[in-house]
């Protein structure tokens, strides 16, 4: 998002903030009441409908005070709304935080827990051809086609761990 050619919008630059910075343990965004709420609690008035014309672009001279309540909420410095360069620096952050937290995800799933502790003790050759197999798999079911399942490639799941 931080190298396009061309400033983005206020509204770009606050939905993309709501896209990125998400309440701990919730794959959902924030709404914008659950913002406007939160930063009348810090001390500063703002109507949820507010929030949502700023997002629409239908409002896009908002005051000091609401600019500085919403850098508070996301946890961005004011200059991000004033400061191409400063949004792009702070994007790229935002991006490497969201693919931390796309990964802490992944590694909370059951599924991907056991096919981690199956490999764990293996070479790093056989962990290489591991990834190329999942590399694989990923390859089929994006495009479309169904992974064969044990009877048809003659792979034994039982593993006795």
């Amino acid at each position: 998002m931080g190298h396009q050619d061309e400033p983005k919008s206020l509204a770009d630059k606050i939905n993309h903030l709501y896209a990125s910075v998400r309440p701990t343990g919730r794959a959902r965004p924030y709404s914008d009441r659950e913002v406007a709420a939160a930063i009348r609690e810090a001390g500063t008035e703002i109507s949820y409908a507010y929030l949502h014309l700023l997002r629409t672009g239908e409002r896009a001279n908002p005051t000091k005070r609401h600019l500085e309540g919403l850098a508070r909420f996301f946890g961005v410095p004011p200059a991000y709304f004033f400061d191409d360069d400063m949004a792009t620096q702070v994007d790229d952050e935002l991006r490497r935080l969201r693919a931390l937290r796309d990964l802490k995800d992944a590694f909370e799933s059951p599924e991907v827990r056991t096919v981690a502790l199956k490999a764990r003790g293996l070479s790093d050759v056989s962990l290489q051809q591991l990834g190329a197999i999942i590399d694989h798999v990923r390859a089929l079911e994006h495009r479309g086609r169904t992974v064969p399942d044990a009877a048809e490639t003659g792979v034994d799941d039982r593993s006795g761990d």
